[in-house]
């Protein structure tokens, strides 16, 4: 159910330059998000997959999104987040709730390309993210293709991980959410990717 992965940068320009040096591949200004502070650039990993660098919008310096606040702060970019594509977000919401998760939303949300198309769709938040490890959930509006169909390709995502002190207690959450995710041990919780691009492999990871 990948959808996307999201490195945070302190700056939008830096964290392309980053991705583009070690992969060889430039993501491409994919828009802004009004209200919430931020832009991103944008780069294929594959089908239905893609690569979202998020940073700050100086434009929109006191929007109170704490990822936003959180993206200001990061001394070299790092991944912050992932999301995961269920199918129909209000019929997801229904099993959560079954199953006594608690999350927020759908909440809708757009941005318009720099080609003026309008893009839509929907996310929802669990309660407990477990410090990052589990991911939001998207649906996106009939009417918007996805941006993995036009966004720079030539890359691939080979791993994507989870690392955490309990590995056990992660994984029964991902089970819980009816995700597959390798979760390893380790010393503190972060997301590891490993993306292959013209120039080779690159880790990405926090």
């Amino acid at each position: 159910m990948l959808d996307h992965i999201l490195l945070g940068s302190q700056d939008l320009q830096l964290g392309i330059d980053v991705v583009a040096e070690h992969t060889g591949v430039a993501a491409v200004f994919g828009g802004v998000h009004p209200g919430r502070g931020t832009q991103n650039a944008l780069l294929s990993l594959g089908e239905r997959r893609y690569l979202e660098i998020i940073a700050p919008d100086p434009a929109q310096p006191d929007a109170k999104n704490p990822l936003a606040r959180e993206l200001r702060s990061l001394q070299r970019p790092r991944l912050v987040g992932w999301a995961a594509h269920p199918g129909n977000l209000h019929a997801f919401g229904e099993k959560l709730r079954a199953a006594q998760i608690a999350f927020q939303g759908p909440t809708p949300g757009s941005r318009k390309r720099p080609d003026g198309r309008l893009l839509e769709w929907q996310t929802l938040s669990l309660a407990d993210d477990a410090s990052g490890l589990l991911p939001f959930f998207i649906e996106w509006a009939p009417g918007s293709s996805h941006p993995s169909t036009d966004a720079p390709g030539g890359c691939s995502l080979l791993v994507f991980a989870a690392e955490t002190p309990n590995p056990a207690e992660l994984t029964g959450k991902l089970r819980s959410l009816g995700l597959d995710l390798t979760v390893r041990k380790a010393d503190s919780p972060r997301l590891h990717a490993v993306i292959s691009g013209p120039k080779g492999k690159t880790a990405l990871s926090f």
